[in-house]
């Protein structure tokens, strides 16, 4: 009889320890989904410049009616912590200093997908959806299209509309 092969999955607070002791470094491009860690694609010139863009416009739109959040980490499950391009929160005097912001903190995620549109759609929107997040906006670098999905049902979002230039 063959023995199963099984993976060994880390908790969002497994994680952080790997950080605080040094087996994830600081530049690491990594999240953690499902309770695996991903390496992340690099981040390329156009989607830097995007990612920046975009960051600008929105804190200049909602000033102090929201905290933007530009490649930070959020907690959706013990066992999922992506690292969105952008998310924006509802607002706080204390900017999440004292609480760490949850799902129901968000207004909405942003993805900028330059080489990773699938894994946003088929893997990120999903768990987004899952956790309650009431909007999510991929940016498609590739076919200059932005994808904004809204209603969280179970397992996606529906999408509510497709932007073109």
């Amino acid at each position: 009889m063959e023995a199963e092969v099984k993976k060994r999955l880390f908790t969002v607070e497994e994680y952080h320890q790997m950080a605080e002791a040094g087996i994830l470094r600081e530049d690491d491009r990594v999240e953690l989904i499902d309770g695996e860690i991903i390496q992340m694609s690099p981040i390329g010139h156009r989607h830097m410049v995007c990612v920046n863009r975009a960051n600008t416009l929105f804190i200049q739109a909602f000033g102090n009616g929201a905290v933007v959040s530009p490649q930070n980490p959020v907690r959706l499950t013990d066992w999922t912590e992506p690292q969105p391009d952008l998310v924006v929160f509802k607002p706080r005097a204390d900017f999440y200093a004292k609480k760490e912001p949850v799902p129901e903190d968000v207004l909405f995620m942003v993805e900028i997908a330059e080489t990773t549109l699938s894994y946003d759609r088929k893997i990120k929107l999903p768990r987004y959806a899952a956790a309650g997040i009431p909007e999510f906006w991929i940016g498609d670098l590739k076919n200059d299209i932005l994808h904004v999905y809204r209603n969280p049902g179970r397992e996606t979002n529906n999408i509510a509309l497709i932007l073109h230039p």
